[in-house]
């Protein structure tokens, strides 16, 4: 009789065990189709949403391609500004060395004529082949005398060494 009640309680524990798996599986399938109806309800969410999404990646990328434009144009205009300040510093300096060697040029003419005075025609000879070599490698950078005396002042080519007050 022992083993009826062991066997009546194995029954029993298998019986439980087995609702038990029945319930989980009702459970179970009952997730399972409230699952799919959920997933079907957000597919037409989803269309809007997927619209929605490509409508904002859509902004996002005319809004980096603008600004890529904008950058491309700043960088053009950097690159041209950079180059025409080049070009004027390249001016400056070299009016700059321009001026410091004018003096020397015109001490090297007044020796000329110092020279010419004196008599002396070989010194004569050597300064004016200095003076000769200076004038070459000033037209050789660009710089060429320019005819001032007996012309009107021009701002343009010539600089002003001093004021006079005109009464007209």
């Amino acid at each position: 009789m022992n083993t009826n009640k062991a066997d009546e309680k194995q029954k029993e524990e298998v019986t439980g065990e087995v609702d038990d798996i029945k319930e989980s599986t009702e459970i179970e399938k009952e997730q399972t189709v409230d699952n799919e109806q959920q997933a079907a309800q957000p597919e037409k969410e989803n269309d809007n949403g997927k619209k929605e999404d490509t409508d904002k990646k859509d902004e996002e990328l005319n809004e980096l391609k603008d600004r890529f434009q904008r950058l491309a144009a700043e960088f053009d205009n950097y690159k041209k500004r950079t180059l025409r300040e080049k070009e004027k510093l390249y001016c400056c300096a070299a009016a700059d060395i321009v001026a410091a060697f004018l003096p020397v040029l015109d001490s090297i003419e007044r020796a000329i004529a110092a020279v010419d005075e004196s008599g002396d025609q070989n010194i004569k000879e050597g300064v004016q082949l200095i003076h000769r070599q200076m004038m070459d490698i000033l037209s050789s950078i660009g710089v060429k005398p320019i005819e001032a005396v007996g012309k009107p002042f021009n701002p343009d080519f010539h600089e002003a060494v001093s004021h006079v007050h005109d009464e007209k």
